[in-house]
């Protein structure tokens, strides 16, 4: 995945039917021929798992997902764990990433030929092989590979966006529902939730250390990612997944991809999540054909029910001031949240130790699941992918979208189908350029 690693104090840093088509099942047969073995800790029982071991299976094989497994073993000292099925749509990237695992845990990855599963239907397979099920291809298979897995009774971790349009996050808010109902423990990768210093912090804001909050900012702003030029005889298929985050059906733009991060920061300061955004962006520097339909800047003002407003940036142009980060205005005082910090009657800033919040997170939902506690964070994964996907809606139509508008969406900017010679809803012209949206043009909700 294209995620930064996480710096808490830095300032500058599927379709509905989805998977009828084009499985490749590398060395294996299909799950009905498979003899799944069931769920260590089964959904809707009270029997902790314990120290029983836990299987793993990873979906999406990038280097984020591959973190995510990699943290997901590091687990062992709560009991045993193993990884044992992968999947991905690319084959070079499943090998590559179990090549790599081998290396850092070989006791704890065992992963034949036959429990590799390439193609687009490859990850169900994969989940009715684990206990645990972590979800890290680009975000918009996010929602039906979550419905899945739910559907089969797993425990999920799952990386953020856990959508790009609003029909995806109607299908994540139901079937974390369902998870509930069926004791399914769920993380979501919005790992800021288990970092010591944002949790100080963010108890003392809710304690009124800094009185009533009444403003807000928000920063993702950087140079931006990689891009992966067209090979011949790629499909169209083919080269918008390779370069995902380009994409709208794949990564929802910039602002949910990566920016979430901070709005989710925010939304959690308030206790909720806002009623109305209006805002701007466009492409000013990158706008060459490699960078696909997205935007290259975003500044968008959230408006929460109590009338504080929260205004937000996110970029991505080489050589500009940059940020990651979120900023709190109180009646009675100020918090840089990113650094920890609070200036009120007095300053305080959290010097306690921080662990790894990457590690932290995987750490505590493990915990969950071996000792039956409540955990579910999908409503809140999908609430915050919400939050970002309106501020797409209202930098690409200049229109001011409310929330219960985002939500009901009937835009769906998914596939109809997926195989390999499908055509994405977005295409190049004749010149190879995609079509951008145009404030005041363009229909976004």
């Amino acid at each position: 995945m294209s995620e930064q690693i996480f710096k808490p104090n830095s300032s500058g840093v599927n379709r509905r039917d989805f998977l009828k088509t084009s499985s490749i099942v590398t060395g294996g047969a299909l799950v009905s021929a498979l003899s799944i073995e069931r769920s260590a800790y089964g959904a809707g029982t009270d029997e902790p798992i314990g120290k029983k071991e836990i299987k793993i299976a990873l979906v999406g094989c990038g280097g984020r997902g591959s973190g995510a497994a990699s943290q997901a073993l590091e687990t062992y000292n709560q009991g045993p764990i193993k990884l044992v099925a992968m999947a991905d749509a690319f084959k070079d990237r499943l090998e590559s990433s179990l090549e790599n695992l081998k290396k850092q845990a070989p006791d704890r990855v065992d992963v034949p030929v036959e429990r590799r599963f390439v193609g687009f239907e490859g990850y169900k397979n994969a989940i009715a092989l684990a206990d645990v099920v972590i979800l890290a291809t680009p975000p918009g298979f996010r929602s039906y590979q979550f419905e899945e897995a739910v559907k089969q009774g797993k425990h999920v971790f799952m990386e953020k966006p856990v959508a790009t349009d609003a029909p995806g996050v109607r299908r994540v808010l139901a079937a974390a529902q369902i998870a509930k109902q069926k004791n399914l423990k769920v993380g979501v990768g919005l790992q800021r939730h288990h970092h010591a210093g944002y949790i100080e912090t963010l108890k003392r804001l809710h304690d009124g250390e800094i009185g009533d909050i009444v403003a807000m900012q928000c920063y993702w702003n950087d140079g931006g990612v990689w891009v992966k030029p067209r090979q011949p005889g790629q499909t169209e298929m083919e080269y918008q997944m390779r370069n995902w985050y380009y994409f709208n059906w794949l990564c929802g733009d910039h602002i949910n991809e990566q920016h979430i991060h901070n709005l989710d920061v925010i939304n959690w300061v308030k206790n909720g999540y806002p009623v109305r955004a209006h805002g701007m962006g466009g492409r000013q520097v990158r706008t060459a054909i490699e960078y696909g339909e997205i935007y290259d800047h975003h500044a968008v003002v959230y408006e929460y029910a109590d009338k504080s407003q929260c205004a937000s940036q996110c970029r991505h142009i080489r050589g500009a001031w940059s940020s990651v980060s979120e900023h709190v205005v109180g009646t009675k005082g100020r918090a840089d949240v990113s650094r920890n910090e609070i200036k009120g009657a007095s300053t305080w800033r959290f010097k306690g130790e921080i662990k790894d919040a990457y590690q932290q997170e995987h750490d505590d939902l493990f915990n969950a699941i071996r000792n039956n506690l409540p955990y579910n964070e999908a409503e809140n994964g999908a609430k915050s992918t919400l939050t970002a996907i309106m501020g797409r809606m209202a930098t690409y139509s200049g229109q001011v979208i409310e929330w219960d508008q985002a939500l009901n969406s009937k835009i769906d900017i998914m596939p109809e189908n997926f195989n390999w010679d499908s055509k994405p809803k977005s295409l190049p012209d004749a010149n190879g350029a995609y079509k951008i949206a145009v404030p005041g043009t363009t229909i976004a909700v």
